[in-house]
């Protein structure tokens, strides 16, 4: 798709992933890149600055990375007593599971707590994973970021709501559609 867009020489590319901006910045050196990434961009090797992107790619970030050991920690203050939580990660996107899971499980350490990493790469998985919960005896759960979750919040809320896990996720609507908090 990228290769086709610089042949057709567009006058932009806006990628909305961290998969699309990698696609954009590999596929041309001269169009304008425009990118909107929850990871680190300089670490992702798309800018060489925040203040001074350089080249032809600039954008924004959420800081995913930095964020989602904030959400383990605000679930725990939550749920003091529990020792055991999970969490949900699309293992495709690494941009956006391997440093947060990394991060998340470097928090649990240090609050003394086990969490469990679950793999989920399409919606057709939620079911499996919520019903796994209880085998883990996972007593909260916090969603990663990514697509296939921000594609899927009310049946993501839903689900939160019949297995009766406390969780937390980085959009608003998770929590107007039922789930228990965002952050």
């Amino acid at each position: 798709m990228m290769a086709d867009l610089v042949h057709r020489q567009v006058s932009v590319i806006a990628a909305t992933t961290t998969p699309a901006a990698l696609a954009a910045q590999a596929a041309t050196t001269t169009i304008p890149i425009v990118f909107e990434t929850g990871s680190d961009p300089i670490q992702l090797g798309l800018v060489g600055s925040l203040n001074s992107p350089g080249a032809n790619v600039t954008g924004v970030t959420s800081m995913i990375v930095e964020v989602a050991p904030k959400r383990l920690e605000l679930l725990h203050e939550l749920l003091p007593a529990a020792r055991v939580m999970a969490l949900m990660v699309n293992p495709e996107d690494r941009a956006l599971a391997q440093a947060p899971s990394r991060e998340v499980l470097s928090a649990a350490r240090r609050l003394g707590m086990e969490v469990h990493v679950l793999n989920v790469s399409s919606e057709r998985n939620f079911d499996a994973v919520f019903g796994n919960l209880d085998h883990l005896s996972a007593k909260g759960l916090v969603i990663g970021a990514g697509s296939v979750f921000n594609d899927n919040i009310e049946q993501l809320a839903a689900l939160t709501v019949r297995h009766r896990v406390p969780a937390i996720f980085e959009f608003k609507n998770f929590a107007v559609a039922g789930g228990l908090m965002s952050y």
